[in-house]
């Protein structure tokens, strides 16, 4: 007993002269301490972790290389086998059906319903039933309902059942009740884009999340033989059709050209669904004349580049550019594209070809507005000023006068121009300048082609003459 009555009062007197020197002690020293204190923590936790988990192995380490491939292998097996199939698709439309509330101007036909595709799952979904007011006898369902279906569904399907997703799919039902059909929509996606993360992760050789153009490729490559609609093409072809796919990916998801996209960014665009809307085998002629990734699209755009190469030596020179459309682009600008893209010996091959119409037939994008004012930037001072715009309208002046047009004043255009970009430095335009004001495409329009230009000296005829506009 006595040497217990010992102990305690030694460690008082400790914990008492602990006290007394934590008290003599500043703020900063004491934060000191234990800064120093739960870094040496992390430090010594950091030592458990294997060191293969924080780097990528080296190329010549084989072993590493394949483990980590066969650990990647297995992640994605068993995220592809937690996704709905097909038929877990079809036993969740069934319960949505069953368990549906229609409005009262459905009542009469309550049991009777259009089952949409759910196998429409391994493809891009379909947009139909966005949205739902409950009116002209679309189904709907309860918040208590929308539960009780989940219960139902199963494990795999709770994760889509959430308060969240049910408050985003409100549009104004009086009842507070969503579409059935935008509901079953919403799963679709989801299920669809972690299918397609899944199918392009395999792709992903450094398993980084993003694809290298060679990666990309390869994944359209052999997409191409389950997409109906390229049945038609002959396989010689099949080369530059990936090459022209894979152009729009990468023209327009990396601009800073780092030669790899963000397995997200492919995700979050339109291209994918576009390329799966080959899938379709009656997509309508329009639709396919719109969509870049189509054969018509796709054989039109190589079409044009053979006419072009008249030397027929698979390479496009200055003079032979200069013919493209229209011939009304000026010399000044194909100069320019020559210096600042990627030429082999003064020639022009597919790949750059291919990023020049895209930056051509989509002069609104930002994306373009950044190709032509790279271009458009002869002192790479990373702003356009008057000798710059003159630098280029000189050459519409010489082209107006080759036709017989009469000229217009250099000064009258630049105030027109700087007018319409409101830059905010008034003699300066920067890239951003040009991508706010929503008129850089006119711009570029006016000082790199004739028919740009005019076009819009003639706009105020042209919008009381439609017609005149096919001249």
């Amino acid at each position: 007993m006595e040497q217990l009555k010992k102990q305690l009062r030694a460690a008082a007197i400790t914990a008492k002269q602990r006290n007394s020197d934590t008290a003599r002690k500043s703020d900063d020293e004491l934060f000191a301490e234990e800064y120093l204190r739960s870094k040496n923590a992390k430090d010594r936790h950091s030592e458990l972790i294997p060191t293969f988990f924080r780097a990528l192995p080296p190329e010549e380490d084989v072993l590493r290389q394949k483990l980590r491939e066969e650990a990647r292998a297995e992640f994605l097996q068993r995220r592809s086998k937690a996704l709905l199939d097909n038929e877990e698709l079809k036993r969740l439309w069934t319960l949505l059906d069953s368990n549906a509330t229609p409005s009262s101007a459905a009542s009469a036909t309550v049991g009777v319903s259009k089952e949409p595709a759910p196998g429409a799952s391994s493809s891009s979904p379909s947009s139909e039933g966005g949205g739902g007011g409950g009116g002209g006898g679309e189904q709907m369902i309860g918040y208590e309902e929308y539960k009780k279906v989940s219960r139902l569904a199963g494990e795999k399907c709770r994760p889509f059942f959430t308060a969240m997703v049910f408050a985003k799919l409100q549009q104004g039902d009086p009842h507070g009740r969503v579409s059935v059909m935008a509901f079953f929509n919403y799963v679709k996606r989801k299920v669809w884009l972690h299918q397609t993360r899944i199918g392009l992760s395999l792709y992903d050789v450094t398993g980084q999340g993003h694809l290298r153009e060679q990666d990309l490729e390869n994944y359209i490559a052999e997409l191409i033989h389950t997409l109906p609609q390229l049945d038609g093409l002959e396989k010689s072809f099949h080369n530059f059709y990936t090459c022209t796919a894979v152009r729009k990916f990468f023209f327009f998801l990396d601009p800073l050209r780092t030669g790899k996209i963000r397995i997200q960014d492919i995700l979050a665009s339109s291209f994918l669904d576009e390329l799966l809307e080959l899938r379709d085998q009656d997509l309508a002629k329009d639709v396919q004349e719109s969509n870049w990734f189509s054969a018509p699209s796709a054989l039109r755009v190589y079409g044009v580049y053979l006419n072009l190469d008249q030397d027929h030596n698979g390479m496009l020179s200055k003079s032979e550019l200069l013919k493209y459309g229209t011939g009304t682009l000026t010399p000044a600008f194909i100069d320019r594209v020559f210096q600042e893209c990627l030429t082999y010996e003064g020639e022009m091959d597919y790949k750059t070809y291919l990023d020049f119409v895209l930056a051509l037939e989509n002069r609104k994008e930002p994306q373009s507005l950044q190709y032509y004012f790279r271009i458009l930037d002869v002192r790479q001072q990373a702003h356009l000023d008057a000798f710059t715009l003159n630098f280029f309208f000189r050459d519409i002046i010489k082209e107006m006068e080759k036709h017989n047009q009469e000229p217009v004043k250099f000064e009258d255009v630049k105030d027109e121009i700087f007018d319409m970009v409101r830059p905010e430095d008034p003699l300066r335009i920067t890239l951003k300048d040009l991508i706010r004001c929503g008129n850089g495409d006119t711009v570029v329009s006016i000082l790199v082609d004739l028919n740009g230009f005019w076009t819009y000296e003639n706009r105020e005829v042209l919008i009381s003459d439609p017609e005149s506009s096919d001249i």
